[in-house]
């Protein structure tokens, strides 16, 4: 067998001979900033530790810009923010134990929602591993299988020539679709010791890509084609892949209505005359998808929350395209087609045939009717004037990250991104704390734009410390908090279900004040003045905070 070598990385005359003569004074931690750098990383997340210090003192040797935050989960969170809005690996560098454990919750998120985070942890030393107990400080018998059912893979380590493989496989993994979390543990005496290997050249991680099967491409165009009332639901995956393009093109090519999942948001224009928005949590809605001859899932899995919580019940035939093998026909039987959204819409779209309908965009515009007059009669209005107050102050390119709040519940359906990948929550594995650490990712990523975090206060609670983090680094941050005085969706939760509560009501601090004692200028604001106090704090430089008292309420569920 031949074998091709003109695509192999090449080394310099300067490169060779630095192989021959590497610098003084390395470690293994060397090997793992050499290597992300090799690869194309730019920006490292984390928290330093004991264990991993190895790691922290090579940054000082290396390119790599660190941004440090005060929580380990909050710094998977921004992670998680960089991934999505980057589309590249994301570093997260945790200590052992205590510290890898606080991470996991992000690291749930982070699955659910495919961003593609490579999570770099230090562990007890070599001669601890294999579940003795040694009694090393931050020991657990098996750190791995904390983390083994939440990222893609896991990658270990136990000798210094082994990290840059492993950190190279961890990072094609992060990015074969579907993105995601992916673990990697190197033990701290390998991370310490010093090392005499060459510097860590160009690195080749380059993911497979995942196309459709032809077979499935040509059946899926005949159902489309043929069809007599297409209704296309676009999820997270439309997003990800930077498909909302293909996705507008094969709607008017089929006269297809579009409605997006919440983690789709921003996939489909939401003025267009073929968009039924993101009204899923919606019995008009639900009942017009169910009404659909030929439906095209592209991206989503049809969960929880994009099923109306499993109320949707499919009549026509389904056509599902998800790259996440064990998301097809998980929840509802269908022609599967394991693929990347991208490349299975620019298949179907050179075979589809065209088709015209003229009614179908009259037949958006009855289903949209349907439902404001359903909002309207529920007595509404301030949810929906804070909701429009935060689009009019929000430049259209700007990310928004959104905690779970019942502002974001109103924003998954009735709020409009304009743009895609601008629009984010932690709906994927919904937890608390996500908007404000998830903003710093992204502003971190692009300095550039200003970015809005919406947190009730709560959840805001969980953050609070990464306020100093956007200080530290004067990141271009907004941080909007609704008041309610507790955990506002769970106070309805319980008082619909029990018709009391238990735990829901919070004593908080003064928010303007705290923000404020951090350095970061805070205001007090209304529903009225809500519009131009965001305005004013999204224009001005560095980081803002803007409280608004308002206790909000969410529309009547359809589903119960």
């Amino acid at each position: 067998m031949s074998h091709d070598h003109d695509d192999r990385p090449q080394l310099t005359a300067a490169q060779a001979a630095a192989v021959l003569n590497p610098p003084p004074g390395r470690n293994g931690g060397d090997l793992v900033v050499e290597t992300l750098q090799g690869l194309g990383a730019t920006t490292v997340f984390g928290l330093p530790g004991q264990h991993a210090l190895g790691m922290f003192d090579a940054l000082r040797r290396s390119s790599l810009r660190y941004v440090g935050l005060r929580v380990e989960n909050n710094a998977g969170f921004a992670a998680d923010a960089y991934g999505r809005i980057t589309g590249e690996v994301a570093p997260l560098l945790l200590s052992t134990g205590p510290g890898a454990l606080t991470s996991l919750a992000a690291l749930q998120e982070a699955a659910a929602a495919s961003a593609p985070v490579l999570a770099i942890s230090s562990q007890i030393p070599t001669a601890g591993l294999g579940g003795g107990r040694h009694g090393y400080l931050h020991e657990l018998r098996d750190q791995q299988a904390s983390v083994r059912d939440i990222v893609k893979s896991v990658h270990t380590v136990r000798t210094a020539s082994q990290i840059p493989s492993a950190v190279a496989a961890a990072w094609e993994s992060a990015l074969t679709a579907p993105h995601g979390p992916v673990w990697v543990e190197i033990p701290q005496d390998v991370l310490l010791a010093e090392t005499t290997l060459p510097v860590v050249s160009a690195m080749d991680a380059s993911p497979r890509e995942l196309y459709p099967r032809p077979e499935l491409t040509v059946a899926a165009a005949h159902l489309l084609s043929h069809a007599e009332r297409p209704v296309i639901i676009a999820g997270g995956g439309v997003v990800r892949s930077d498909a909302s393009g293909k996705l507008r093109a094969l709607a008017e090519k089929i006269d297809a209505p579009v409605v997006t999942t919440f983690g789709g948001k921003g996939a489909f224009p939401w003025e267009h005359p073929l968009s039924l928005r993101s009204w899923l949590e919606d019995r008009h809605t639900t009942d017009f998808l169910e009404d659909a001859d030929v439906l095209l899932v592209v991206g989503s899995g049809l969960g929880e929350l994009s099923s109306n919580y499993h109320t949707f019940r499919p009549r026509g035939r389904v056509i599902q395209i998800e790259a996440d093998a064990g998301k097809l026909e998980s929840n509802h039987p269908a022609l599967g087609i394991h693929s990347d959204a991208r490349e299975a819409l620019a298949d179907l779209l050179e075979a589809v045939e065209r088709r015209e309908d003229p009614d179908a965009a009259e037949r958006v515009r009855t289903v949209l009717e349907k439902v404001r007059v359903r909002i309207e009669a529920q007595d509404l209005t301030l949810e929906q004037q804070v909701l429009a107050a935060v689009r009019e102050a929000l430049p259209d390119a700007a990310p928004s990250f959104w905690d779970m709040t019942i502002l974001a519940y109103w924003a998954w359906s009735a709020f409009d991104a304009r743009r895609p990948n601008t629009m984010h929550s932690a709906q994927g594995a919904g937890g608390l704390g996500y908007g404000f650490p998830a903003a710093i990712g992204a502003a971190a990523a692009d300095p550039t734009k200003p970015v809005l975090a919406v947190s009730g206060d709560g959840g805001a609670m969980y953050s609070i410390a990464e306020l100093a983090t956007a200080r530290q680094y004067d990141l271009p941050l907004t941080w909007l908090i609704v008041d309610d005085g507790g955990y506002g969706i769970l106070r309805e939760y319980m008082t619909g279900a029990f018709g009391e509560t238990t735990g829901t009501e919070l004593a908080r601090p003064d928010f303007v004040a705290l923000a404020e004692s951090f350095g970061v200028p805070a205001v007090r604001t209304g529903p009225e003045s809500l519009a131009a106090d965001l305005s004013k704090a999204l224009a001005a430089p560095g980081p803002s905070v803007v409280v608004l008292p308002a206790l909000l309420r969410m529309f009547e569920p359809t589903h119960l």
